[in-house]
């Protein structure tokens, strides 16, 4: 019989040890084999060449390697990048050593060991949204999308009517939204936005019914903590800040009085980037560390990569694409990519027939980690989520259809 050759994949040492397994190895030397088996690469932004050196010559010495600019050594550049490569097993020695250097480098092995612990993969837990429970991780959970907004780009003026409002709400329910997120100022491209009073005066109506009637937690999508304060009082559930704090910080100590989920979105000024993830990921950490230091807790807080906002069409899909790169900050994330320009200019298609791109997108980022979707079209991308969940190995009873 002739030897069978062909290639598997893994990402975490959990899949490592169950690749290892079926090979018949023995149970300790699985666990000891599997760091081996999983590589990974981490990238080190603005390190001196002091520290490059350092770190260069310790992960090679431990059967790695670390890419550094041209300029390191001999100093002739104020700062580096450095690109590690390596297994868990090699990058476990090179942080032992690591943490024994000056130069800050102690701080920076636990830093990086943070990072490579998030990669194994999220964790799953119970959101408790002010005494309404969500478990994120088992499954994609959806967020159905209601604009009380005259100018919304998708659906602007339908459910401006707060009886209609709510009547909408139950049918995304109904479709499986385990969400609904209540906007009242549209974001469209190029949208004139609305002062506080009049934010308030469209969603507050549909806020009192809402909370009353709707089963599943409400978000309300606001930058505004006026807004945000008067939809607290009256019981909503999350808080979805398209401006990550950086319109108004006061929503950050809100979402901590409140003891309230709070959204993050990705939202820059321009589409300038110096490297895509690695300036979103240093701005989450931002807005993620002011709302810690107001007593917000790191299982309170969800990320947003922001599709379509501070991006080309290309960035988009690279974010995307990059998805899984998020996991080094540890929150739980969203995507919204429901009917956005770069479907439209990816098919050519108007805002009403861009059902299939946003398909396509929803399944490329549940498979890439999306743990909530934030759509319109609730009933068909509920089928897509649970079918993208099944291929992810997500569901645990595919005969079922639970």
């Amino acid at each position: 019989m002739s030897i069978r050759v062909y290639s598997i994949m893994v990402e975490n040492k959990e899949e490592a040890r169950r690749a290892i397994v079926a090979v018949g190895a023995d149970a300790a030397g699985c666990g000891w084999m599997a760091p081996k088996a999983v590589h990974r690469l981490v990238m080190l932004d603005g390190v001196q060449p002091k520290q490059a050196n350092i770190i260069k010559q310790e992960m090679l010495g431990k059967g790695g390697e670390a890419a550094v600019s041209r300029g390191v050594v001999d100093h002739s550049v104020a700062e580096t990048k450095v690109l590690l490569m390596g297994t868990l097993k090699q990058y476990e020695y090179f942080l032992a050593k690591l943490e024994c250097q000056p130069f800050g480098l102690a701080e920076l092995a636990r830093r990086i060991r943070e990072v490579l612990d998030r990669q194994e993969g999220f964790c799953p837990y119970d959101l408790d949204c002010r005494g309404k429970t969500l478990r994120l991780g088992e499954r994609t959970l959806l967020m159905g999308i209601l604009n009380v907004t005259p100018d919304s780009f998708s659906d602007g003026g339908k459910y401006y009517d707060p009886g209609l409002a709510v009547e909408r709400a139950g049918q995304l329910v109904a479709d499986g939204a385990d969400i609904i997120d209540l906007g009242g100022e549209s974001t469209r491209p190029g949208y004139v936005p609305v002062g506080e009073e009049e934010e308030l005066a469209r969603v507050i109506p549909v806020l009192k019914k809402l909370v009353q009637e709707i089963p599943v937690p409400v978000s309300i999508d606001t930058t505004k903590a006026a807004v945000a304060r008067r939809a607290l009082e009256l019981g909503v559930h999350m808080v979805n800040d398209q401006s990550a704090l950086r319109a108004d910080p006061a929503l950050a100590e809100l979402a901590a009085e409140y003891r309230a989920p709070l959204v993050l979105m990705h939202n820059q000024k321009g589409t300038v980037y110096r490297d895509l993830i690695g300036d979103m990921v240093e701005y989450f950490r931002e807005s993620i560390s002011i709302a810690r230091q107001v007593g917000v807790p790191g299982k309170n807080i969800i990320i947003d990569p922001g599709l379509g906002f501070g991006k080309t069409a290309v960035q988009n899909l690279e974010a995307l694409r990059r998805l899984k790169e998020l996991r080094c900050l540890g929150q739980p994330v969203l995507i919204g990519p429901s009917r956005k320009s770069t479907i439209g200019k990816v098919l050519n298609l108007p805002v009403e027939e861009r059902v299939e791109g946003t398909a396509a997108a929803v399944a490329v980022g549940v498979a890439n980690g999306a743990n909530i979707v934030r759509v319109h079209d609730v009933k068909e991308m509920a089928r897509v989520v649970r079918m993208t969940d099944a291929i992810m190995g997500r569901v645990w009873d595919v005969g079922s259809g639970k």
